[in-house]
């Protein structure tokens, strides 16, 4: 099996912020566990092992005070003498064992060998130790002639407790530090979310919400020239729709005046010709204003794209034209339904236009919608889909059978599509023409 090559980014968070708290939390983490270990390694290690021999320095003298005089009395003495300064307590056991049965497993081994180590190396005798008992107490037993010296230390002569507390103290500090820290990039990763998402809906020709500018100093600069530029782009909007509404005025007026003038005038074949031209003049005029206006005159609402579709099929079906239809419920996103519908409309008229039979799906996911035109006809070469997009572009020597229009069709359905944050993508059919998907996003 081929595995495939290893990459950090894969395993990584995609998000701004996640990935700016994995900036100041990692470094953190690691020069804490850094300092953690070198202190556990270094001063715990080091004051255990001095405290260690300090009690194998502490037995070592109380052993020898005792095998100088092996009487009760002399053991009274140094029993005592264990327990008022040094906090330890001594018991004899005449004909005792040297071991015994351990309490449990010990969790110090590395510092156990300190205290071991030390006794043998000063008494050079057989050494038990059990620090594995609960409670404050660690046991130690040494042979001595006729039994057993058995030695009852506390815990903290033997072993130093800061670590423990040391690293609590670490580890609470940096949750402290982390959860600081995720409230600082939250505020300061906010407005960049904010206004990623502001730019995102105006990219489908939605009306972003409002928020407050605030951030830093470049979140703060990069917002208010988004503001510029949607302020710039909508009055160039509203200036193009403006100016064509005053053209198409001033064109219709004259064309209604020509078709009145040829209505009046007696018919003859030369008036055919002339209204048949004047006929595909106000075609092509209307078609141009379509395609210019774009989608300044209608606001955004809730769309229904599968009954779009359906509605655009059933007016094709009674032109003629054999659609089958697939919809799949539940298709809705925010969008402008006129501008929707005039670019589904486009598709499948130019499918019905190009072939017999033509198959119309609508599909969707949680991230897009789906609407998929087929057609069995001559189809368009690849390396031509890109120049099917072009305004006033005709490739009726690739589609002979197309007789109407004026190439702006795909145009204007790829300008719909693009002002909704979507595309229009061309590819060959199953049915053996031409395969139109329109996909546009949902958000999120």
């Amino acid at each position: 099996m081929k595995l495939g090559r290893f990459r950090l980014r894969d395993f990584t968070p995609t998000g701004l912020y996640w990935r700016a708290a994995l900036i100041v939390i990692v470094p953190a983490a690691i020069l804490q566990l850094i300092i953690t270990l070198v202190f556990l390694d270094d001063h715990w290690r080091f004051t255990s092992k001095r405290m260690s021999q300090a009690v194998a320095a502490d037995v070592t003298l109380l052993l020898q005070m005792y095998e100088s005089d092996p009487t009760p009395e002399n053991f009274g003495r140094v029993r005592a003498m264990a327990q008022a300064p040094l906090r330890l307590d001594l018991k004899i056991e005449q004909g005792g064992a040297l071991a015994r049965q351990r309490c449990g497993r010990s969790q110090t081994a590395f510092i156990d060998r300190y205290l071991v180590e030390a006794l043998e190396y000063d008494l050079n005798r057989a050494i038990w130790y059990d620090p594995s008992c609960r409670g404050p107490y660690v046991y130690l037993r040494l042979a001595i002639p006729g039994g057993v010296m058995e030695v009852q230390a506390r815990r903290d002569r033997v072993q130093a407790r800061s670590g423990p507390l040391f690293v609590a103290w670490v580890l609470f500090g940096t949750i402290f530090f982390c959860l600081v820290s995720i409230l600082f990039i939250r505020n300061q990763v906010r407005p960049i979310e904010q206004l990623a998402d502001a730019m995102e809906r105006f990219g489908r020709g939605e009306e972003p919400r409002p928020f407050r500018v605030r951030g830093a100093r470049e979140v703060r600069g990069a917002t208010h020239a988004f503001f510029d530029m949607r302020e710039r782009i909508k009055r160039h909007i509203e200036q193009r729709s403006q100016l064509l509404a005053g053209v198409s005025h001033d064109l219709r007026t004259p064309l209604t005046r020509l078709k009145l003038q040829l209505a009046l005038m007696p018919p003859s074949p030369d008036i055919e010709e002339a209204k048949h031209d004047l006929a595909d003049m106000e075609e092509t005029l209307d078609e141009y204003l379509a395609f210019a206006k774009g989608l300044a005159e209608e606001a955004p609402a809730r769309a229904d794209l599968g009954e779009i579709a359906r509605g655009v099929a059933e007016h094709a079906e009674r032109g003629g034209a054999a659609i089958d239809l697939a919809i799949a419920s539940g298709a809705e996103l925010p969008g402008r339904a006129r501008a929707l519908k005039r670019c589904v409309a486009n598709l499948i008229d130019n499918a019905a236009a190009h072939g017999d039979k033509v198959a119309v799906r609508v599909e969707h996911d949680s991230a897009t919608v789906r609407v998929i035109v087929d057609d069995d006809g001559p189809g368009i070469p690849e390396e031509l889909y890109e120049e099917a997009f072009r305004p006033f572009s005709r490739l009726d020597a690739t589609r002979s059978r197309n007789q109407k229009g004026v190439g702006l069709g795909l145009a204007i359905a790829r300008d719909v599509a693009r002002g909704h944050g979507g595309d229009i993508y061309l590819s060959r059919s199953p049915l053996g023409g031409l395969r139109a998907m329109l996909r546009l996003p949902r958000p999120a």
